[in-house]
């Protein structure tokens, strides 16, 4: 299931970068330029990733070799773990590395690689709780036709689907990146390396790749957003046919996907929906969907599924 990512990672790669400055590094200034500051991001942020690598391997593993989570919903889970903990590791590693590093710089091409990284996994996250979304709007709405519907076999061609668009979109990102170029200053007032920053620094007009960025990546998460939207309202509405029981571990059940999804979405479309002006809360709000909802997605769709509990305890008793 993976030779799409592999082979998009390495037709990627082997691309030959030219670079067409004078710049061969950057710095990133991170979150804080005060010491003591940055030993308290330190501190903060490694719990945070190192407790975001937990949970979700927690969650792939126990899917992984559990017999019992093996529904659709359980299927598009491992997934959303997987590209979480690699997401988080594009980001959250480099912001803590850097935090107690003197110089904190990053290679031209370790930038342009962790640029296709952010939009990779990042869209592989958004596609994959859309998937979930519309996994649970046929499980209310049309459970009769359900094993119909979400088949394995359907479910194996959208993640297979999701790798392939994730790899085109974050592909897209390459060649604008590579056509910038930088006469000027190298300081990235950032804690990653993104299109946005970048366009910034570039001493050429960007107003077009702007405009592409926009309609690229503020489309897709959007059009995403909307449709996770549309999905839980027709799933909500649906809920007056079933029973108060029903109705109240399924409302339950949606109101927390939906604050999940809310604080990933709304900062993205902050980010990549507007002309390139750069505001002093981007990096707090990047902090959001790189930091904090992949931690909080394990949470929320392990913790309130009782099912998932039950297997997780079940295995790890058995294991250790």
């Amino acid at each position: 299931m993976n030779e799409p990512l592999l082979s998009c990672v390495c037709s990627t790669l082997t691309v030959t970068i030219e670079v067409n400055s004078s710049v061969n590094e950057f710095i990133l200034l991170g979150l804080t330029q005060d010491v003591l500051k940055e030993k308290v991001v330190f501190v903060i942020f490694l719990f945070l990733y190192l407790a975001t690598l937990l949970a979700n391997f927690l969650i792939v593993m126990t899917i992984r070799y559990s017999q019992t989570l093996e529904s659709p919903m359980y299927f598009f889970l491992f997934y959303l773990s997987f590209a979480n903990a690699c997401f988080s590791t594009t980001t959250a590693l480099r912001l803590t590395v850097d935090s107690v590093s003197e110089k904190k710089v990053i290679s031209y091409n370790e930038c342009m690689t962790q640029v296709f990284a952010v939009h990779f996994f990042g869209c592989v996250e958004t596609l994959v709780l859309v998937l979930m979304s519309f996994d649970h709007y046929v499980a209310i709405c049309k459970p009769l036709q359900y094993t119909t519907i979400m088949s394995q076999c359907v479910c194996g061609a959208l993640v297979k689907l999701t790798w392939v668009g994730s790899c085109i979109h974050s592909s897209a990102q390459i060649p604008l990146a590579l056509r910038l170029r930088f006469c000027g200053s190298n300081v990235i007032d950032h804690y990653f390396c993104d299109m946005q920053p970048l366009l910034t620094l570039a001493c050429m007009d960007t107003y077009v790749m702007n405009l592409f960025i926009v309609f690229n990546s503020g489309a897709i998460y959007m059009v995403s957003f909307i449709l996770l939207l549309i999905s839980y309202v027709f799933t909500l509405h649906s809920l007056s046919n079933h029973s108060a029981e029903g109705r109240r571990k399924a409302l339950s059940t949606c109101t927390s996907h939906i604050s999940v999804i809310t604080l990933f979405f709304i900062p993205c479309i902050f980010t990549y929906t507007r002309p390139l002006t750069v505001f002093p809360v981007d990096k707090m709000v990047a902090v959001f969907y790189t930091i904090g909802t992949p931690l909080l997605n394990p949470l929320i769709y392990t913790l309130r599924n009782a099912e998932v509990k039950h297997a997780m305890r079940k295995l790890w008793c058995n294991k250790l």
